[in-house]
């Protein structure tokens, strides 16, 4: 099972809003999930995105595969060098 961490849609028409979560990738974009990590609100910017870093840092561990947007705000909440960091302590 090839697990990514993407976005879900929610919301209404011309009105956005997503889900941060860990999904099977054959599964269609707002089909059946495993895990939700989070939510996103376009309207309110990337900064102000809500993630688990739990969560996060499990399924990373775990070889989950963000999609762009997500990796972009993993950047910008600082998730990807606590990933790093993590990694390399673990060798």
């Amino acid at each position: 099972m090839a697990v990514k961490i993407r976005l879900t849609r929610i919301g209404r028409h011309k009105d956005p809003f997503f889900r941060v979560v860990a999904a099977d990738s054959h599964f269609a974009r707002d089909g059946r999930i495993i895990e939700q990590i989070g939510y996103y609100d376009p309207a309110k910017g990337i900064e102000n995105a809500v993630i688990d870093e739990e969560l996060a840092l499990k399924w990373l561990n775990a070889g989950a595969v963000p999609s762009e947007t997500v990796k972009a705000m993993f950047n910008r909440k600082g998730l990807n060098a606590k990933y790093v960091a993590n990694k390399k302590n673990a060798k």
